[in-house]
């Protein structure tokens, strides 16, 4: 496997992108953006249906060896709802803070979580999020043990050095770095009250279409990997949040 890490200084996010060496990213692109969106959501619902949540909150694949799993939900038969963007966040059952705290747009927040990516594409007639597209692109849960403070995919202020600095005008912008479909799906959430030496229990998964993320926009180079047309699947846990200061907001 070989891994690029990009370190952020000060609150920025660490995005890691693993592949295999041997993988290249041959996937056709359609020409019509509308054919991508109908293959994201087709692709999304597939993967709804071959994935189910283990104890500890992670996604994970059903087997067609294995029995063991055979009486797990799928992700499709769990709490869940599809917003306008067409982002689905799925809700963990028992696995809620009580009561919780509201998550704000502009929230400082502390979250440990398990990213993946893929474009969506269709391989001999079925439509998919392929295995050759796969890449994880952050998971805290194995990499550190500890949430991730602040990823500038959730929110990025406008006074930040990156923006501030930018000597282009896409790079000026918020939405340069933010994956909108995420920061919507997560108030939808509320966070917990936890230290970050607690063990992890994973509150649920979004699902983030390419058109609610970076589409085939410019965007920041997270990972050393293009994210055009990519979806993204966040499987999280907010331990805690705070209010910024409202400053150059």
């Amino acid at each position: 496997m070989k891994k690029i890490f990009l370190y952020i200084l000060a609150g920025s996010l660490c995005f890691t992108a693993c592949k295999k060496d041997d993988v290249v990213d041959t996937i056709n692109e359609p020409e019509d953006i509308n054919v991508q969106n109908s293959y994201d959501d087709q692709a999304i619902k597939k993967f709804m249906n071959e994935n189910y949540l283990d104890t500890q909150g992670n996604i994970k694949a059903f087997s067609s060896t294995d029995t063991s799993d055979d009486n797990e939900k799928k992700l499709s038969e769990l709490p869940h709802e599809t917003l306008p963007s067409g982002t689905v966040f799925i809700t963990r059952p028992n696995a809620q803070p009580s009561p919780g705290k509201p998550i704000a747009a502009t929230d400082s927040i502390r979250i440990m979580m398990n990213v993946q990516t893929y474009v969506a594409n269709d391989n001999a007639g079925t439509v998919t999020f392929g295995s050759a597209s796969a890449m994880t692109n952050y998971n805290s849960i194995n990499e550190t043990g500890n949430p991730i403070i602040d990823p500038k995919f959730f929110y990025i202020r406008k006074d930040d050095k990156l923006i501030t600095n930018a000597t282009t005008d896409a790079a000026k912008q918020q939405n340069y770095y933010m994956i909108e479909g995420f920061n919507e799906a997560l108030q939808k959430f509320n966070a917990f009250d936890k230290a970050d030496s607690e063990g992890y229990n994973l509150q649920g998964v979004i699902i983030v279409p390419s058109r609610a993320a970076f589409a085939r926009d410019a965007h920041y180079n997270y990972s050393g990997y293009s994210f055009r047309n990519r979806s993204f699947v966040f499987n999280f846990q907010v331990y805690k949040t705070t209010t910024r200061p409202n400053l150059k907001l």
